[in-house]
């Protein structure tokens, strides 16, 4: 089931800018675990068991590279574990924030790729049409490009080997980026025309959309929001305080700052826990029938 992607538009992409904001700002290790653990499993619930393998295959080697990095070229912290062979000290402040800064990155991604399953170019043009009609259509047109670009590639691909000719691996690659480029050349041409023909950019236009603002869409919104508030007190507050130069520090423990955090882990599971109510109230339905 995909209820979420059901909501609003808007309910959609404020949660959307909410939940990948906090997560670039906020470097708490409870804050970052729960927006990576999130991210992970809302991606698997939308694109099924394939998603795990997929981001993992990007997830460790960005956690893995840009906790070694930091590691090698940042020198601060007054933990030293060993010296580097050109003197330079190892720290654990560095390994812990470049772990940290990894952590933050795969989350970010991870969020970016739910955002694209949920906020379909349609949504997008909806939200931004009226104020910025010509960016939000380009911004929509380019994103929807990528993945048929990457599509046709691979079929240009496949038809150069059951073609039978033999090229070497670069006249081949080169043979399908040129095949590529004149089909992208020639759908720009093509949706053009079409865009034309249907009247775009003339006065008096009308705006169908089937997207309608219900009491369901208030009550996510009104929770985003205000959980949203709760957060960004809290932060304001420093109530989640955590620094590592020159050693790590963490702020004081105490109701507010848990109930902080809970209100961010609610925050970052929100789609879950709205699919997996609208999984039991289903299963509580059909076992009346």
């Amino acid at each position: 089931m995909r209820v979420f992607k059901a909501y609003h538009p808007f309910v959609n992409f404020i949660y959307f800018v909410a939940v990948i904001g906090f997560s670039m700002v906020l470097m708490h290790p409870v804050c970052l675990g729960s927006s990576l653990l999130a991210a992970f499993s809302y991606s698997v619930t939308l694109k099924g068991r394939k998603a795990i393998k997929t981001n993992l295959l990007y997830m460790l080697p960005v956690i893995v590279v840009t906790a070694l990095l930091n590691s090698l070229f940042n020198h601060q912290g007054v933990t030293v574990i060993t010296l580097l062979p050109d003197g330079n000290p190892l720290t654990a402040e560095a390994i812990i924030y470049g772990f940290c800064a990894a952590v933050m990155l795969a989350s970010v991604i991870c969020w970016f790729s739910c955002y694209n399953e949920i906020m379909t170019s349609d949504k997008f043009i909806y939200i931004f049409g009226r104020i910025i009609p010509a960016l939000s259509l380009v911004f929509s047109m380019t994103l929807r490009f990528v993945p048929r670009f990457i599509r046709q590639m691979k079929l240009n691909a496949q038809m150069q080997k059951v073609s039978g000719v033999k090229k070497g691996k670069i006249k081949t690659a080169a043979s399908v980026i040129s095949s590529v480029i004149t089909w992208s050349l020639e759908n720009a041409i093509d949706t053009s025309d079409s865009m034309r023909a249907r009247g775009y950019g003339l006065g008096g236009r009308t705006v169908f959309s089937i997207f309608k603002f219900e009491p369901k869409d208030a009550t996510a919104l009104i929770a985003i929001l205000l959980l949203c508030a709760y957060v960004l007190t809290g932060t304001i507050l420093d109530t989640l305080y955590f620094n590592v130069y020159p050693m790590v520090l963490f702020g004081d423990v105490s109701l507010y700052s848990v109930s902080v955090m809970t209100a961010y882990v609610l925050l970052c599971f929100m789609p879950i826990i709205i699919e997996l109510w609208e999984v039991r109230k289903w299963k509580r339905l059909l076992s009346k029938i």
